[in-house]
């Protein structure tokens, strides 16, 4: 009788960790849960970790560079409420949960991969190492950004307001080593990152039109995430001929009608527009890099930079076409020495793969400055 109430017991528990908790509904106050399982909008099954039902996964045509490290993005908003369409940037309803969990891949030796990533809608997790979810969450007084760090057992995630820093060493295909100084950003650099309008607070930056519009290979078949949000009710007002909606290219794949000029403007808009655009936060510098402002004097073409010194290299121009070697905007990028740097925050080293399509760029740039 004991062996059949143990087997029972074992039973019940094993199917109450197969119940993963209702996504969390928390319009207003600062009760955050502690653990990230208390958002339930994440879930280990099967050996995976993988959303909830009704939250959903999505992805971006280019994203930002995060020492390379692979990103499962996921979406949710409380039954009833969707998000209203803008190809700005989209009015989400009280009680929206985005979150982003932050892993590498392991090679068959069980070393972290340095690679590209493309759809994610699950991670298999005796193949990857989690670093950090972060939360970000629309309450009544905004939007509010939390920072949640993975234990040694890829069991659980706690909320560290503080941040947290992982030595880690990174393997690519040709057998090269990078080190990298990978850091969880604290609550307030989650929040200075995330304010792309000076003065406005926290704002979601990668899931806009322009980010979204493209096809995500779902576990039922793949469909544009615009029309996929817009059938479960998560986004409403979605103009009829997808085709005409802004589309950033795919930086490093290249689709039809996107040349390189295209790649490297998305590229630039992803890692450099959140704080460089008109109303940013890097407003003051004068310099540009959003998809509305053309290739001009604004958007760094032939532009003296605001701040001369070391932050420049001794280039005198952001862009000089022809010549990355002569640029401003090059010479940032590559650095790795924080005091100069672009951007400020998020990497500890360059991205080797995405320069070499901005220094391609300004190479091909035609004229004189």
């Amino acid at each position: 009788m004991r062996n059949a109430w143990l087997v029972l017991t074992t039973v019940l528990l094993a199917a109450c960790e197969q119940q993963p908790r209702a996504p969390l509904y928390l319009p207003s106050g600062e009760n955050y849960p502690e653990k990230l399982s208390g958002w339930g909008v994440l879930q280990q099954r099967d050996g995976q970790l993988q959303p909830v039902d009704g939250v959903l996964p999505y992805d971006l045509n280019t994203p930002l560079f995060t020492d390379y490290a692979h990103k499962l993005r996921t979406l949710w908003m409380p039954q009833g409420s969707s998000a209203q369409y803008g190809e700005a940037r989209f009015d989400y309803p009280l009680g929206t949960v985005l979150s982003k969990t932050f892993y590498y891949p392991r090679d068959a030796q069980g070393r972290l991969q340095r690679s590209e990533q493309r759809d994610a809608e699950a991670v298999e997790l005796e193949q990857v190492r989690l670093i950090e979810t972060r939360i970000l969450l629309r309450q009544e007084q905004g939007w509010v950004a939390l920072p949640y760090v993975w234990d040694d057992a890829q069991r659980e995630a706690t909320l560290d307001w503080a941040g947290a820093s992982f030595d880690l060493e990174l393997h690519d295909e040709r057998g090269e080593m990078l080190a990298v100084d990978y850091q969880v950003p604290d609550a307030n650099q989650c929040a200075g990152c995330h304010e792309e309008q000076a003065g406005k607070g926290v704002q979601p930056l990668g899931p806009k039109a322009r980010h979204l519009n493209k096809d995500f290979a779902y576990a039922d078949g793949a469909a544009n995430q615009l029309l996929r949000w817009q059938t479960v009710g998560f986004l409403q007002g979605v103009p009829a001929q997808v085709s005409d909606l802004p589309r950033n290219a795919r930086w490093g794949e290249a689709r039809q009608g996107e040349n390189l000029q295209a790649q490297a403007r998305s590229y630039l808009d992803a890692n450099c527009s959140h704080c460089h655009n008109p109303e940013g936060p890097g407003r003051t510098s004068g310099l540009y890099l959003d998809p509305i402002t053309p290739l001009s004097i604004a958007y760094g073409l032939c532009k003296q930079p605001v701040a001369a010194g070391k932050g420049s290299g001794d280039r005198l121009v952001d862009i000089h076409p022809g010549a990355p070697e002569k640029s401003v905007l090059s010479f940032r990028l590559h650095s790795t020495d924080p005091s100069i740097m672009m951007p400020e925050l998020g990497r500890s080293t360059s991205h080797r793969e995405g320069l070499e399509v901005i220094d391609r760029w300004i190479a091909s740039l035609a004229g004189e400055c």
